[in-house]
């Protein structure tokens, strides 16, 4: 790693963490980066995953310093996703990613309706009640997520929300809480494979994931303060750059 590598990847990590913990995304800045500093794209892949990590540890304990925090909930979801993303992750070693971003294109648009529609009631955002029909539901649902985020994770965040928020019925200060919460946990298991397969470069990886880090608290802190209003309107801005992005009109 180059010396000029460092400010790139510190600082482009900070601006993916806070995004990442506000609504998502972030990865679409910090894979093609990684993969412009010289990194193969599966060691890309895995090396993001690093960030990832730290990011959402730093998230986590940012909600839960501002009283948003559910941990059992949480880890209660974290289950099937951790399955799924070990399945995800050895699909990623051998397997390109570029159907997977021209399919993901699709998918943000649908999410992006989830997120205007908002199908959930007033006087919602409960992080403990959840019926046993809508846990099942979840924990189905989180099975498939942990299995995409463990293949590639770019968007994923975005999915989790919108599968939150139509489910459960949580708000997205809350819906965001248990996103950081689960996807920090599920891409250790992730990242344990890709390091086996050595597919991680750490010294690049963890400069990232110093940025990532602080972006996270950063973000978790903003998303608590500003509410639910501007979360929306935020996701509805990257979710419709991402969609630019992954459709090929920006090169």
């Amino acid at each position: 790693m180059e010396i000029w590598h460092i400010p790139v990847v510190f600082f482009a990590g900070i601006l993916a963490g806070f995004i990442n913990t506000i609504a998502g995304g972030g990865s679409l800045l910090t894979l093609p980066i990684l993969i412009f500093l010289g990194l193969p794209t599966a060691v890309a892949n895995g090396t993001n995953r690093i960030a990832i990590v730290a990011q959402c540890g730093f998230a986590v304990a940012g909600f839960k310093r501002n009283g948003v925090s559910n941990f059992k909930l949480s880890l209660l979801l974290s289950i099937p996703a951790i399955i799924g993303a070990i399945i995800g992750a050895y699909i990623a070693i051998d397997i390109s990613d570029l159907l997977f971003k021209r399919v993901l294109a699709v998918i943000m648009l649908l999410v992006l309706g989830l997120i205007l529609w908002n199908p959930r009631q007033e006087g919602g955002g409960n992080s403990s009640s959840l019926g046993r029909r809508q846990l099942i539901t979840a924990m189905t649902v989180f099975f498939f997520i942990g299995i995409y985020g463990g293949f590639i994770q770019v968007g994923v965040g975005f999915i989790i929300i919108a599968a939150l928020t139509t489910i459960t019925k949580f708000n997205l200060v809350v819906t965001n809480s248990h996103k950081v919460f689960i996807a920090g946990i599920y891409t250790i298991f992730a990242l344990v494979v890709f390091a086996f397969n050595g597919k991680v470069c750490w010294e690049i990886g963890l400069c990232l994931a110093a940025g990532m880090g602080l972006g996270g608290w950063i973000g978790s802190h903003w998303a608590v303060k500003k509410g639910e209003r501007w979360l929306r309107m935020l996701l509805t801005i990257c979710v419709v750059a991402m969609v630019i992005k992954l459709s090929g009109l920006i090169p």
